[in-house]
């Protein structure tokens, strides 16, 4: 809750950006790596937008998303390599990920974003840390000591997921992909969700389950039928 007015200040200019045609980044190493990998590959589903507008990026590549990959988060320019492969530019949106908020492979690429012109954010579970230092839009949720001391994927793992849905979520609202808290855009990429934009098609028009059914596979999504 404390944190909320800093959210909404990152989630404007992140909006603004992708409006004129930008991207958003998540980069983080270990679980909060894994969670803005999490949070990137459910936008094109749940939002129906391309899978290269939010990019989830993690220390030591796609193999460390299933198994830890040693050290890879202890190289300061790594990070901004991993990010040129993507042609980062000014345009882009990069939110570094850091419980800790020292992990060199965050403060790394968010250093190299500022000299680069690329605003940046960040979510950290500490005060006064290096990441938010190279942040322009810190959020700052201070979660406090684990219960297994130094294990980042409980408390603040669970304040960062949260942080990062109210992100995306906010910004999908502000571009106009949700209409009246529907998924008026989501891909029909199964039974459940067909049957779903079947409902949100029968709410909107008052039309039969079937004409409705008939609608929605014809145009592919809610918001066009």
């Amino acid at each position: 809750r404390e944190a909320i007015p800093q959210i909404g200040k990152l989630v404007d200019i992140v909006a603004d950006k992708m409006l004129a045609g930008g991207r958003l980044f998540y980069l983080g190493a270990g679980t909060s790596g894994r969670l803005g990998i999490v949070d990137a590959s459910e936008c094109p589903p749940t939002f129906g937008v391309e899978p290269g507008l939010v990019v989830g990026l993690i220390a030591g590549g796609d193999g460390a998303i299933r198994k830890a990959v040693e050290f890879a988060e202890d190289n300061p320019d790594q990070g901004w390599k991993d990010l040129q492969q993507y042609r980062v530019s000014s345009k882009d949106v990069v939110v570094g990920i850091a419980a800790s908020g020292r992990t060199p492979y965050v403060v790394g690429a968010l250093k190299h974003c500022r000299e680069n012109q690329i605003i940046t954010g960040c979510i950290i579970c500490n005060p006064d840390t290096e990441v938010a230092k190279y942040a322009d839009y810190p959020v700052e949720v201070i979660t406090g000591p684990e219960f297994v001391t130094g294990s980042t994927r409980m408390k603040a793992g669970t304040a960062q997921k949260l942080v990062l849905n109210m992100i995306s979520t906010s910004v999908m609202i502000k571009i106009g992909r949700v209409e009246d808290h529907k998924m008026v855009n989501m891909q029909l990429s199964n039974e459940k969700l067909i049957e779903r934009g079947t409902w949100m098609v029968m709410e909107g028009t008052g039309l039969t389950k079937d004409k409705s059914t008939e609608l929605l596979m014809k145009h592919g999504s809610v918001k066009k039928a």
